[in-house]
């Protein structure tokens, strides 16, 4: 565990370096991350006594070396290559530190960390364990779990990779476009949750979502020739910039009409517009994540919800349904259809939805389809379909404004 001051903040900015550099050297993936924490564990003892060291990253990557190559020793039987490494007590005590291959090691990490072979869940944690340094307890609350859980999942996972023999390297270039996917997806899993929880008594979990745009920020800076981390980066801005005005002093959640522009993150604004673009520039055409940015631009752009470019966002969707089909899609494309030409061309989507049963047990289904019929004046319905939303509704406030909603059509 990683106490608050000096070292959880060396931790949390150098861990990805540490634990790459680490892998790269022994070869071990799980052995490198164990002798990390090893290292900080032994800070935890050493720093409050004799002071923070001049180099702290030099110190970890020195103490966690000894300890794995004490971990060599141990090994009742060892290759070749373990004996070499164990018998080497003539070099630096700090790893080679090569800055030319930093960014390749950190990519090689993210790789791992996000490798097919782990389940969604898994990915998620390690992700967050290893390249972003936070501990199972920081997890297990963002993602109201208990912590022998994330635990589990952590140590599964390195089991996972170890058995399957992944390497700790960098996949060939023509599986990286390809795989690359799933680091997005992972880190765009960890942002909508700090954005909007899915559970819990609050709306937002900012600390969360801003360890998800660093991750997106330094896989920009690893990889900024692919336009899909560029739109990645520029939909979490874009949507983080509004954080401010999306809750009240009680933490009770502002609806979009309702929100105090000027309490918008500006140069997060104009952090996601840079990030835009850039994955423009890229001139391969943006793509799922880089058209939802494109909607956020559309937000952020607007004086208000009634001068909002809703044609355009209408444009947007229909184009992200052709790129990324999914039914959440389906679905805010008809609140977008509603605020541009009328709920009543948006309801037919809505109960398309409904009928085909692609969202069952969401709550976000009923929560459009009660707002449209109550503009529609369908009040009983529109009454119904709210009070099944705040059952279906696993966030104590959105919950909240769902019920207030349901008992003022009374």
């Amino acid at each position: 565990m990683v106490a608050p001051g000096p070292i959880e903040a060396v931790w949390r900015i150098e861990s990805a370096r540490i634990v790459s550099a680490l892998a790269r050297y022994t070869g071990d993936f799980a052995l490198a991350e164990d002798v990390a924490q090893e290292a900080v564990a032994e800070a935890l003892v050493s720093w409050p006594v004799d002071g923070v060291p001049a180099n702290p990253r030099a110190w970890l990557m020195t103490v966690a070396r000894r300890r794995a190559i004490d971990s060599f020793r141990r090994r009742a039987v060892q290759d070749d290559k373990y004996a070499l490494i164990a018998a080497d007590e003539t070099g630096s005590e700090e790893l080679s530190w090569d800055p030319d291959r930093i960014d390749d090691d950190v990519l090689a990490l993210m790789f791992i960390a996000c490798h097919p072979v782990l389940s969604a869940e898994a990915r998620v944690a390690l992700t967050l364990r290893t390249v972003g340094g936070l501990t199972s307890e920081e997890i297990a609350r963002a993602f109201l779990v208990p912590v022998p859980t994330i635990q589990a999942r952590i140590t599964r996972a390195k089991k996972t990779i170890g058995a399957a023999g992944v390497p700790f390297e960098l996949p060939p270039a023509e599986q990286r476009r390809e795989r690359l996917g799933g680091i997005l997806s992972v880190l765009y899993v960890i942002f909508t949750e700090g954005s909007t929880a899915t559970a819990g008594e609050q709306l937002l979990r900012v600390d969360l979502a801003a360890e998800a745009i660093r991750l997106v920020r330094m896989l920009a800076a690893l990889m900024p020739d692919e336009p899909e981390v560029h739109g990645l980066l520029g939909l979490c801005e874009l949507t983080a910039a509004r954080f401010a005005a999306r809750t009240g002093p009680d933490g009770e959640p502002v609806l979009l009409e309702d929100q105090n522009r000027r309490l918008w993150d500006s140069s997060a604004i104009r952090r996601g517009l840079a990030a835009i673009r850039r994955a423009a520039e890229l001139g391969r055409g943006l793509g799922a994540y880089g058209l939802q940015a494109a909607i956020a631009a559309c937000h952020a752009l607007a004086p208000s919800v009634a001068e909002t470019d809703w044609e355009r966002i209408v444009l947007l969707y229909e184009a992200l349904g052709r790129v990324a089909p999914s039914p959440i899609v389906e679905l805010n494309r008809a609140v977008a259809v509603a605020m541009a030409t009328g709920p009543a061309s948006a309801l037919p989507i809505v109960d398309e939805l409904v009928a085909t049963d692609r969202l069952a047990g969401s709550h976000l289904l009923p929560t459009v389809r009660g707002e449209l019929l109550t503009r529609l004046g369908r009040t009983a319905e529109a009454r119904a379909e709210l009070e099944l939303a705040a059952r279906l509704c696993t966030n104590t406030r959105e919950r909240s404004v769902l019920l207030r909603k349901a008992a003022a059509l009374h």
